[in-house]
């Protein structure tokens, strides 16, 4: 049912049950908000959505208030725009002053509405908040002493994420957020997927940075520094330098990595590549017995994190492949390192990813190989960004280049990594070929491309029927490990991405992006796949050279030290 409203004295269209904020919003009309998100249950929290409604005593939250028929609202009367500049006051009176070196100095929302407000003084002083600065995590930096209470993350975390690590602590001008017991992240249930990270308005939560001690291995003589660059980094990185959302750079991005001073650069797409290959020679064993399956996904170490956590049952399924960025540094240490007479104790590896959690899954004790790790340190798509600016390089007038050998060369099957179901998709190209002889008619594939929360695919492959399950995102998903615990599941290979939307929309990717920049980051890839010769892993000349030279051939001993690992359930306090 829709009918009119009255908003600043002209009529707007209006559906029953929506709230005003959307039915503002929809109609061009903008209204500011520090708690609300469009994905998250409505709260009032901050109150800074405020309106005024004829017949009302008090000011409304329009967020969480819903339309009613003959309304008559005004969104900037004296009245609102006062309330709304003492509200954001009193968030600033006890709020940090150190925003020149604020993590998200340039792109605080706080930082914002004191502008848009145009707050210039500080009128109200209230008591400094004092916290403790929670550094335990290698993914995720707490700051209490900025959180503004929005309970943002606590939504994010529990209604989106499914993990619910934080929650309001205390009571009165006493709460705060933080864990269970109020113990550091890195004893809490947190999975590093970074989604409170992306929804904070300020700095109270940001990224663990790791950009001192590249520059520092960059700058010692005696390192050879590696860098790899996971599939979603080239589609995303330009909207950091103001270039049109969704082009792909990674032409240019190799020029700029080779201009800060890297020695050797690869595309981690290589990688995903190599774990197609692995991923599908354990299908094709598991359907000679047709025992084994699900074969579980294991590229997100978010979502790996919290089956250790929560359903350590369903283990025995997941993958042993490690994911591209680890079989890449593994190769890169074991395989290129003594290819090129360069001792693996000198080669500092660094990895670029959209990802927070791939900084913790760097980290694992599971990822070395003789005391050396496959990957030193991850940095994420907004830290590259700032080391391309530290070393004054003009992206936009900078001439692409190509990777390195003998890594150089990757399929559109590995570039499909970067975006949910697109791991499916590369696996079952290479399946189909495997089980036919024939390629795979991509056109089939378009469901895949096209999920949202959780689904069940069913794919014909000769005469065999084979079953995927993509989970975009962790929402519901508890339902769907039971079934596996209770062996009701039935499918082949399931695809689970902690981020809605795959890589392209993980924790490390540039802020403020909204659904359509989104969209563009995977319509970025499918375009790539479009117009790429190499459309799938078996195909890749490099990856069958590396087989031959060294892996022996998928699924062979080398191989399975190389490129597999395991995982094991975890005791945290949830």
């Amino acid at each position: 049912m829709q009918f009119n409203i009255e908003v600043n004295n002209r009529l707007i269209e209006v559906r029953k049950g929506e709230t005003i904020l959307s039915a503002l919003f929809r109609n061009g009309i903008k209204v500011p908000t520090l708690c609300n998100m469009k994905e998250l249950s409505p709260t009032g929290a901050c109150r800074i959505c405020v309106v005024e409604v004829e017949g009302k005593e008090g000011l409304v939250t329009s967020c969480s208030y819903p339309v009613e028929e003959s309304m008559k609202i005004k969104t900037h009367s004296p009245r609102v725009v006062k309330a709304r500049k003492t509200l954001v006051e009193l968030l600033l009176s006890n709020h940090p002053d150190d925003c020149l070196y604020c993590e998200r100095n340039g792109c605080c929302e706080l930082q914002d509405l004191a502008i848009d407000l145009n707050i210039r003084e500080r009128r109200i002083s209230g008591k400094k908040s004092r916290h403790k600065l929670d550094l335990s995590s290698p993914s995720i930096v707490r700051d209490p002493a900025k959180c503004i209470l929005c309970g943002r993350c606590v939504r994010v975390c529990d209604e989106i994420q499914s993990v619910s690590t934080l929650d309001f602590l205390n009571r009165g001008n006493k709460t705060i957020i933080g864990t269970a017991m109020a113990r550091d992240l890195n004893f809490s249930s947190c999975i590093n997927c970074g989604r409170c990270v992306m929804v904070c308005p300020t700095g109270a939560l940001h990224e663990h940075g790791y950009l001192d001690e590249v520059i520092d291995s960059l700058n010692n003589p005696s390192l050879q520094v590696v860098v790899q660059y996971g599939p979603a980094v080239t589609v995303s990185l330009a909207e950091e330098f103001g270039i049109k959302v969704g082009k792909d750079i990674s032409g240019v991005m190799n020029a700029a990595l080779r201009k800060i001073g890297f020695n050797h650069i690869f595309d981690t797409s290589f990688a995903a590549d190599l774990a197609v290959m692995e991923t599908v020679d354990m299908i094709m064993q598991k359907l000679e017995t047709g025992e084994g399956f699900p074969i579980i996904s294991s590229c997100c170490p978010a979502w790996v994190k919290y089956a250790e956590q929560f359903y350590p049952d369903v283990l025995p399924y997941v993958s042993t492949c490690k994911s591209p960025q680890q079989m890449l540094g593994s190769i890169i240490k074991t395989y290129y390192a003594p290819l090129n007479n360069i001792n693996p104790n000198s080669i500092y590896s660094v990895s670029v990813m959209p990802c927070l959690a791939k900084k913790f899954e760097a980290q694992r004790e599971e990822m070395t190989h003789k005391a050396i790790s496959d990957v030193d340190v991850v940095i994420t798509t907004r830290e590259l960004s700032r080391l391309i600016k530290l070393y004054g390089i003009d992206i936009q007038n900078t001439e692409p280049q190509t990777p390195d050998s003998p890594f150089g060369i990757r399929s559109s099957a590995g570039k499909l990594f970067g975006t949910s179901g697109g791991t499916t998709e590369a696996i079952l190209r290479t399946l189909h070929y495997k089980l036919t002889g024939k390629e795979f008619n991509t056109l089939k594939l378009q469901d895949i491309r096209s999920v949202s929360g959780i689904k069940e695919i069913p794919i014909k492959i000769g005469s065999k029927e084979f079953k995927v399950i993509l989970v975009n995102g962790l929402t519901g998903i508890e339902k769907l490990m039971e079934g596996i615990i209770n062996k009701t599941i039935n499918a082949h290979f399931i695809e689970i991405m902690a981020c809605p939307g795959g890589c392209v929309n993980g924790g490390g990717q540039p802020f403020k992006a909204g659904d359509k920049d989104l969209k563009s980051r995977i319509r970025a890839i499918y375009e790539i796949d479009e117009v790429d010769t190499i459309k799938a892993s078996h195909k890749n000349p490099l990856v069958n050279d590396l087989y031959e030279k060294f892996l022996e051939k998928p699924g062979s001993d080398k191989a399975k030290q190389q490129l597999h690992t395991c995982y094991t359930k975890r005791d945290v306090l949830l």
